[in-house]
């Protein structure tokens, strides 16, 4: 093991990313050792005077932009190479070379580290090393050594914390990395001599994280990195013609209809798409909307990205979750309620559409309500309520809402000149409860600055649909009984039982007579909502969700260009 004994203190804050600048001639001089003994030198030599130089660039094409880190670690170590020793070519160094071609399994792109020029450097390092030349070129070695090394840092970074930034959100506490946490990754790597290994340690522990990880080595078992035909999201902005005949193109090269070479007709399209959205777990209707091409479009390299956004997202959690929590899957429309890596109940969920977003966001619910009133969110006033009452003040008896002025006193709206109001209105509109009442006959309730919550609904029909962003951003919950239960089991800890009733027992006669009551939770649990287009399911195998909101093809259009 090589041993490092001091590291410069850097800018924290410095990426590790390194950037690719081609140029005509990638060849360099070559600097010839006749011996193990002065290739070793030599390297020696081009590292520190290197490091000490105002260049960045190596192999003359590649610039490294965190240069200070590295001068760092070769410092430490007198400038002496950390992949070969006297004319070798360490086993370490193969094993991390070979890591790099396969960094897909850990989520990671290969052309990130180098792959393709350390490929070549590796083959003609591996000639010298075995003799099979008469001379050994201490350019090539050091140049390797450096982008070795490199590569090294930025896996520390992308394993440890992914590639996206840190927010408010994730609650990550340790969104930059210290200067000598990289030291003591190369010292760990160097020691145990397995990349793989050394890898998975980085990443994070969580039983969601390692399941994903799973289902990727099953999906790049069979995965196909080829370019498909790329339908336009729409016939309507499009050529109509043009959108048919790439949607036909799509459907048969994956194998959903028979033929290409004619046109095909609207029943032999219909019964191709059918196909497809059922393998999908789509609305199986036949019909080419929205978010039947956006999936249509998500082939095998667009699933990696999915696949790498995700893992990064796993990333930007706390390294522990709590015993118990609410884990909400914004593009899955699931939630599901957690005891110690235990699932205890699922259930679909309902969304906001894309206009009215349901946010991502981390709390804690403390209490909830039967049969609550809901009032009613100034902007949903403003786009959806005010226009309606311009047109007829009737509206708010037939929803079952009250106008109520800043003293609490109902108002008529038929008194109002509802004409001079554009902005908002200088009244609460409020829905009684009742089982017509849109947050149905329960509330979850927590902090957030978004006015969002968890709560049952007045159209459980809804839950039948497979596509489910329809809310204004609230998330209404199939299996609300279940999930009051369990958690008024893990609360009863905390309460003392009225009379010979349990908690459980009371609400439930609250909510037989329709009683509006406030229910305290003592223990607050967790509720994340999230947005993972892709996690494993039970039998290992990842599974794909709609990007509803568009959140993943910004990302990808933003920190992973190009790939």
């Amino acid at each position: 093991m090589l041993l490092f004994k001091r590291i410069l203190l850097i800018a924290l804050g410095v990426s590790l990313i390194t950037s690719f600048h081609s140029c005509a001639d990638n060849s360099q001089p070559k600097d010839i050792a006749a011996t193990p003994e002065q290739l070793q030198e030599k390297i020696q030599q081009h590292l520190s005077e290197w490091m000490s130089s105002g260049e960045n660039r190596v192999a003359d094409s590649i610039t490294i932009t965190n240069k200070e880190l590295l001068a760092s670690v070769y410092g430490a170590n007198g400038y002496q190479p950390v992949w070969s020793k006297n004319g070798r070519w360490l086993p370490v160094a193969d094993s991390l070379a070979s890591f790099i071609n396969n960094a897909r399994y850990f989520a990671l792109f290969p052309e990130d580290y180098f792959d393709t020029l350390i490929t070549g450097n590796r083959a003609r390092i591996i000639a010298d090393s075995l003799g099979k030349t008469d001379s050994k070129d201490a350019n090539l070695w050091f140049a390797t050594d450096i982008l070795l090394t490199n590569a090294v840092m930025q896996m520390v970074t992308d394993l440890k914390l992914g590639r996206l930034p840190n927010d408010s959100v994730s609650l990550r506490k340790d969104s930059v990395l210290a200067p000598a946490f990289y030291q003591q990754q190369l010292a760990t790597l160097l020691q145990i001599q397995s990349p793989a290994t050394w890898a998975a340690a980085l990443e994070p522990q969580l039983k969601a994280y390692t399941q994903l990880k799973k289902g990727l080595h099953h999906f790049l078992e069979t995965a196909e990195f080829k370019k498909y035909t790329k339908v336009p999201a729409s016939a309507k902005g499009a050529d109509s013609a043009v959108f048919f005949t790439r949607l036909q193109t799509r459907l048969y090269e994956a194998g959903y209809i028979a033929a290409d070479s004619v046109k095909a007709d609207s029943s032999t399209l219909a019964d191709g798409i059918k196909k497809f959205q059922k393998e999908a777990g789509l609305t199986v209707d036949g019909k080419a909307g929205e978010v039947t091409i956006r999936m249509l479009n998500l082939h095998d390299q667009e699933k990696f990205m999915r696949i790498a956004i995700t893992a990064d997202r796993y990333k930007l959690l706390p390294e522990q979750l709590p015993e118990q929590y609410i884990w909400v899957n914004i593009p899955a429309f699931n939630l599901r309620l957690m005891d110690n890596d235990t699932l205890r109940l699922t259930s679909k969920v309902i969304c906001g559409k894309p206009k009215t977003r349901t946010p991502v966001l981390t709390s804690k619910i403390t209490n909830m309500i039967t049969y609550p009133q809901w009032t009613v969110p100034t902007s949903i006033i403003v786009k959806e309520i005010l226009p309606q009452l311009k047109k007829n003040p009737g509206y708010l008896a037939k929803k079952n809402f009250s106008l109520i002025n800043g003293k609490g006193d109902e108002v008529d709206p038929f008194s109002v000149d509802w004409s001079k109001y554009s902005k908002g209105i200088p009244y609460r509109v409020v829905q009684g409860s009742g089982d017509a009442n849109s947050l149905g006959v329960l509330k979850f309730n927590f902090n957030n600055k978004y006015a969002v919550y968890l709560h049952d609904t007045n159209q459980r029909y809804l839950f039948g649909q497979a596509y489910r962003a329809m809310s204004h951003g609230c998330v209404r919950v199939q299996e609300w009984r279940g999930l009051m239960n369990q958690i008024l089991d893990w609360d009863s800890a905390y309460v003392q039982p009225a009379k010979n009733f349990t908690r459980v027992d009371s609400v439930a006669k609250w909510l037989n007579n329709k009683e509006k009551k406030g229910i305290a939770v003592k223990k607050p649990i967790t509720v994340y909502i999230r947005y993972f287009t892709c996690e494993a399911n039970k039998d290992g195998r990842i599974v794909f969700y709609d990007d509803v909101y568009g959140e993943d093809k910004w990302l990808r259009e933003k920190y992973y260009a190009g790939k």
